[in-house]
């Protein structure tokens, strides 16, 4: 639905999504063009963001993501052949209205984040969270409002559950309102079973696109994180560990070196390309912090797997009802 939809503006979306996430933490302003640069020249187009990236970071304020990827536009003048995909909601300070999707603050964010990014329009404006604290008519009724006014051409959902998405639609429906056009879920091989319950069903009937987010595990399904062996000197290698280094992550890790062997391919690219080809997916997000890097994941959406081969990862990592 994303890609006909975006179709519309004369624009088919890539089979990747580049994720932003890295821009201003892991990637300075020089890695992170000569990484877009590369990005562009293979095909790609559609760019994941967020006004929250990279806050985290020791002094870092928030914005910096949305700030190198607008910098680079602007330098190369490209912003007709990008799709730009950015997200609000995550808290932008400590005092009132800085995080949420109230009215007030959307309309303060909005702004913020096109001049960040030097346009007056982003393609796909995103909920980063979903924000029970306020009224779903009043989240949705500014957003249809950005639509009208031309700052935001579609509008998504990240990080929702499918009954809270379900009434999201309902509402849009009900009042008439744009709707959420796509959905960014965590989805991977080893986490499987959050998507694929109630959110898959969901999406395939509503026509929802969906571009999962940590794609290939925060690093995991790349193989560079080994049992017993030595944490990459990474700022997210303690989250690795706590949430995939277990004896499941590890036997679905093993299934796709496995495949990766008989492929002749990295790890990496078997784990994109099992996704990009599941049923409803749009485009899985991905990030790169080098140009080879770039090239390897780019690589791993145009790789066809097998039947024999898509069954060994199936089985590996099936889920069960509890």
């Amino acid at each position: 639905m994303l890609m006909r939809k975006l179709g519309r503006t004369g624009m088919k979306v890539a089979a990747l999504c580049l994720g932003g996430n890295t821009f201003g933490w892991t990637t300075d302003q020089k890695t992170s063009e000569a990484v877009l640069d590369a990005y562009l020249e293979a095909g790609g187009n559609f760019i994941d963001t967020a006004d929250i990236y990279a806050r985290w970071a020791p002094g870092n304020a928030g914005g910096e993501s949305e700030t190198a990827l607008g910098t680079w536009m602007a330098a190369r003048k490209n912003r007709h052949e990008v799709i730009v995909a950015t997200k609000l909601g995550g808290p932008m300070g400590k005092g009132p209205n800085q995080a949420g999707l109230s009215r007030l603050y959307m309309m303060q964010a909005v702004e913020a984040s096109l001049r960040r990014l030097r346009t007056d329009y982003i393609d796909l404006y995103q909920a980063h969270w979903d924000d029970r604290d306020t009224p779903l008519e009043e989240a949705l009724r500014g957003f249809d409002d950005l639509v009208r006014q031309g700052k935001v051409r579609y509008i998504g959902a990240s990080n929702h559950v499918a009954w809270r998405l379900t009434r999201a639609l309902w509402e849009s429906d009900r009042h008439g309102y744009v709707r959420y056009e796509c959905l960014q879920p965590k989805y991977n091989l080893v986490v499987r079973d959050e998507y694929e319950r109630e959110l898959e069903p969901l999406c395939l009937e509503q026509g929802i696109g969906v571009i999962p987010y940590s794609s290939l595990a925060s690093g995991f399904l790349s193989g560079k994180y080994r049992r017993g062996g030595e944490l990459p000197t990474t700022a997210r290698a303690a989250g690795v560990q706590k949430a995939y280094m277990t004896d499941r992550g590890f036997a679905v890790l093993a299934a796709v070196e496995k495949v990766a062997a008989g492929a002749g391919a990295t790890a990496a690219q078997v784990a994109l390309a099992w996704l990009a080809h599941r049923p409803g997916i749009t485009a899985p997000i991905a990030s790169a912090t080098s140009v080879a890097q770039l090239k390897e994941i780019v690589g791993g959406v145009g790789l066809v797997l097998d039947a024999e081969a898509r069954a060994t990862l199936d089985q590996a990592s099936a889920w069960k009802d509890t």
